[in-house]
């Protein structure tokens, strides 16, 4: 199990910033030409998240590794291995991130100030950020965008929350919990190599580094699925 484990995270170390920065910047140049450029892209980021974590499912079903120790399980509060400031002040944090979350995408359906508003976000979101060439436009997009939205939370988290902890802790049993956090969010953060270094890197690794925190204070990465689909489906909502 071990050589698997240590192949699974060189892959997770170099596929995604080397391979998938790469991909990026071949998409960034079809899309201007190609009006099927991002489903395309879709598709190929739906399969490269799926790969990985069929493996994990072997995993688990071939060898001692278990569904509840990559968080598949129900959540339980456990202030012990965090102490009770951190794991309360990341469990509120992520509950007010998912109720303000829900605000926007129950309120857009109903709300044509949050519609606008909504819209006004996407329109600057696409003036500065280097990822908004990815965001859905057209409706067979925004319907793909779904299936993106479902795999990304469902398959992000169990590679980088539920297997990527348990691996650093498993093979670095002296490690502190907290170097592991931090191990586990550089991981997810080189994974967004192509949003940038500040944008993508540095912020994703800051809410992965919370994600982790809600994942081993829970015990669970469930609440995380709901989260971070929630996060990526809210993206295509707007004009």
């Amino acid at each position: 199990m071990d050589i698997i484990i240590w192949l699974l995270l060189l892959f997770l170390l170099t596929y995604e910033p080397v391979i998938g920065y790469l991909d990026f910047q071949k998409f960034g140049q079809g899309v201007k030409t190609d009006p099927n450029a991002r489903i395309k892209y879709y598709n190929n980021a739906i399969i490269g998240l799926w790969v990985p974590t069929i493996i994990i499912v072997f995993l688990i079903l071939f060898t001692e590794l278990t569904f509840k120790e990559i968080g598949l399980t129900l959540p339980v509060i456990n202030t012990e291995p965090l102490g009770k400031w951190v794991t309360y002040l990341g469990l509120g944090t992520g509950l007010i991130y998912i109720v303000s979350i829900l605000y926007y995408v129950i309120g857009y359906q109903f709300s044509d100030k949050i519609r606008r508003e909504i819209s006004i976000k996407k329109k600057e979101e696409w003036e500065k950020s280097v990822v908004a060439l990815l965001l859905p436009v057209t409706e067979k997009e925004k319907k793909r965008w779904n299936y993106v939205s479902l795999t990304a939370g469902l398959t992000e988290e169990v590679i980088y929350r539920g297997f990527a902890i348990f691996a650093f802790a498993y093979l670095f049993p002296n490690l502190s919990t907290w170097i592991i956090i931090l191990l586990a969010s550089l991981t997810f953060g080189l994974a967004h190599t192509y949003q940038g270094f500040v944008m993508g890197v540095i912020r994703t690794a800051i809410f992965a580094g919370l994600f982790c925190i809600i994942f081993i204070s829970t015990g669970s990465i469930i609440p995380l699925i709901i989260l971070h689909f929630l996060i990526d489906y809210i993206a295509k909502l707007g004009e």
